[in-house]
């Protein structure tokens, strides 16, 4: 049995040597997702990139919904203006407003709180069930892979931390940017790594937008039934934005 605090010790000090390195032997500091994923991926060991890319993905899904739900959670816990009176608990407010409702023990900042313990795998686990729980549109969505054997606790807990700097000292609304951007970017790297079969769930950023430049999609639904990732919804919803936005200007 390995000393789980020596040794989630031991892969923090390694990542902020490969962060620190990777700053110093580059003029032009690498994009955040690139230095995200090389980080992530030295975490890896001998798990296979098919199965590593729930575990990865799973986390930032996590991370994502949990900054939503603490963003409004502060909001409703001040009860100021149209939150006079809220309760920052009610399931229905978060319901409202179209963010995912995230229980105690499933939040992000309880996770990274027992990030060093060797049962962080099942706390991880039991974090997916209980958002499936509270949220049934996503049931038998979420990865509850955490637990398993060949996933090092130690090397999980360094991959939480890893996630928890994502958009660090960044205002919460652009963190949600960021966190979409950096999901983006390792599904691509995920598709290259698994080779053939990566093509099934990952279409590349460049070919969606030449499908979305093609389309026009600027009024009525768009309808994509292989949607995995959802890249062409979010790409053509950033078609209307850009061009709504040359609109105005001229």
């Amino acid at each position: 049995m390995y000393d789980s605090l020596d040794g989630h010790k031991k892969v923090n000090e390694e990542l902020e040597n490969y962060m620190a390195k990777a700053k110093k032997n580059n003029n032009t500091e690498e994009p955040i997702e690139k230095q995200l994923w090389k980080a992530a991926d030295k975490l890896r060991k001998n798990i296979d990139a098919a199965e590593y890319k729930h575990i990865v993905l799973g986390l930032i899904f996590l991370k994502y919904i949990s900054d939503a739900f603490e963003e409004l959670f502060d909001k409703l816990k001040k009860g100021e203006g149209e939150y006079d009176g809220a309760d920052p608990e009610d399931k229905d407010e978060y319901k409202a407003e179209n963010v995912f409702f995230v229980p105690e023990k499933a939040r992000w900042s309880y996770l990274q709180s027992k990030a060093k313990l060797p049962e962080i795998g099942k706390e991880a686990d039991n974090a997916m069930d209980a958002i499936e729980k509270d949220n049934p549109s996503l049931k038998d969505v979420l990865p509850k892979v955490f637990a398993r054997g060949n996933l090092d606790p130690t090397s999980l807990g360094g991959l939480i931390d890893l996630v928890s700097n994502i958009a660090l000292g960044d205002a919460k609304a652009r963190s949600a940017d960021v966190l979409g951007h950096v999901f983006e970017y390792f599904l691509g790297e995920f598709a290259l790594a698994e080779g053939k079969k990566g093509g099934q769930f990952y279409t590349p950023r460049s070919v969606v937008e030449l499908l979305v430049e093609m389309l026009e999609p600027y009024k009525g639904r768009v309808f994509d039934p292989c949607c995995g990732s959802g890249g062409m919804f979010v790409q053509s919803e950033k078609f209307v934005a850009d061009h709504r936005q040359f609109n105005i200007m001229s």
